[in-house]
Order: C-alpha cells, then structure tokens, then sequence
C-alpha cells in the first residue's frame, strides 16, 4: 500500500517539512505584524496570525474552544481527503500530486493550529494597494494542489491512450 503511494506520501512529507521550515524562520526574524519587503511594491514578508479558517474566515469571530474545534474540522477534512486520495487510481498521476499538495498543507496547517492555536501567514502579495490574503507554503500548496486536481479533471496532460 505504501510503496504504490510512495509519490503522494514524498509530496506530502516535502510540503510539511518546508511548511514548518518556513515557519521556524519566520517566527523569531519577524514579530506580530511586523514586515520586511521582498520585492517593493509587490511582496513583503508579514508576520500574522490566522485564528480563523480559511482565507482569515472566522479570524475576528471568538468562541470558546475556538482553536480545538478548527483543529477537530480540520482533522475530519483531512481524514476524508486522504481516504480519497486512496481511491485515485496509480494512473492518475497529475491528481495524486495535487491531493498530496492538499494533504500536506493541510497537515503543515494542522500542526500549527493544534501547538500554536492559530496558523502562521507571512506571504503578502499585493499591487497598488491592494493585499492577497496572507498565506503559507502550506497554503500555496493547497491552492495548486487544487489546481492540479482541477487540471486532472478536465483531462490535461492525459493522452488518448490514457482517456478519463
């Protein structure tokens, strides 16, 4: 079972571990809400903290055991994405490295919820004054995790002796 998963498990270890690597740097070089510029005008490291879901949904919403019941939806997810990762055919490979993004960041997300009670965002893209939502390594991988599985969908990179 795990060597014909070999590809998604690699992935998935890669992301966390570069995930949390991110992270371990991030945190002593900058303090809450502090920035350092990356490139001006566009991207600046930014420490914040997302107590929410997400996109920051929820940040600002308070509720007791916020931070449990986030990790406890969180593990429920990913128990399903990796019960559905187990039913994508060896085939497929361009949907197995997208659900392995997912469940990587997923579980690098995990992790800080569940020791830090909240998820450590630096990434700030913006232009003209205008600000993405702050995000992770883990983050970027979810996000193309699902555009690989979107790519996988709709049959890109699949030749007519591989039809859907």
């Amino acid at each position: 079972m795990f060597a014909a998963r070999r590809l998604e498990l690699s992935v998935a270890l890669v992301v966390v571990i570069l995930d949390q690597v991110t992270k371990a740097l991030v945190r002593p070089a900058l303090a809450l809400h502090e920035s350092a510029v990356v490139i001006p005008d566009f991207l600046d490291f930014t420490r914040v903290h997302n107590t929410g879901a997400a996109f920051g949904m929820l940040n600002t919403v308070d509720f007791p055991f916020k931070a449990v019941v986030l990790s406890l939806v969180a593990l429920v997810a990913l128990g399903g994405v990796a019960w559905y990762a187990a039913t994508v055919p060896l085939g497929d490979r361009l949907a197995r490295v997208g659900i392995a993004g997912v469940l990587g960041g997923a579980i690098g997300n995990l992790i800080d919820r569940a020791t830090a009670g909240y998820v450590l965002d630096f990434v700030d893209a913006y232009w003209n004054g205008w600000h993405f939502w702050a995000f992770n390594v883990a983050d970027a991988a979810i996000s193309v995790g699902v555009v690989f599985m979107i790519f996988d969908i709709v049959g890109v990179g699949r030749s007519a002796s591989n039809p859907v």
